[in-house]
């Protein structure tokens, strides 16, 4: 008899790249843990940009497998007009409260 290894499958997105509305702009990055992170930026406890620049809504999260997938979508989104990236947004709405 052979033992067959059983992996078990992932149900739900590990990492989501974001884009958030600040106060001047658009701030765009990853994380393993949405909510907690937007969070941080909600308390100054984020970015640099965005202790400058506060968070007015998350505008949207796209979710991935790994980083390295969330990582290359960031850059291709950073690369993006503030326009491009809030167009981008609505394809993945998404809603937090900041507590």
């Amino acid at each position: 008899m052979t033992k067959g290894i059983i992996s078990p499958q992932k149900t739900e997105p590990q990492w989501y790249l974001y884009l958030l509305e600040c106060q001047r702009g658009t701030y765009t990055g990853i994380t393993n843990n949405l909510a907690q992170r937007y969070q941080a930026h909600c308390t100054g406890k984020g970015a640099r940009y965005t202790r400058a620049n506060p968070p007015v809504a998350l505008l949207g999260a796209e979710p991935f497998e790994d980083r390295a997938a969330a990582s290359r979508a960031e850059y291709q989104l950073k690369q993006q007009t503030p326009s491009q990236k809030r167009r981008w947004a609505k394809q993945w709405p998404v809603s937090l409260e900041a507590n």
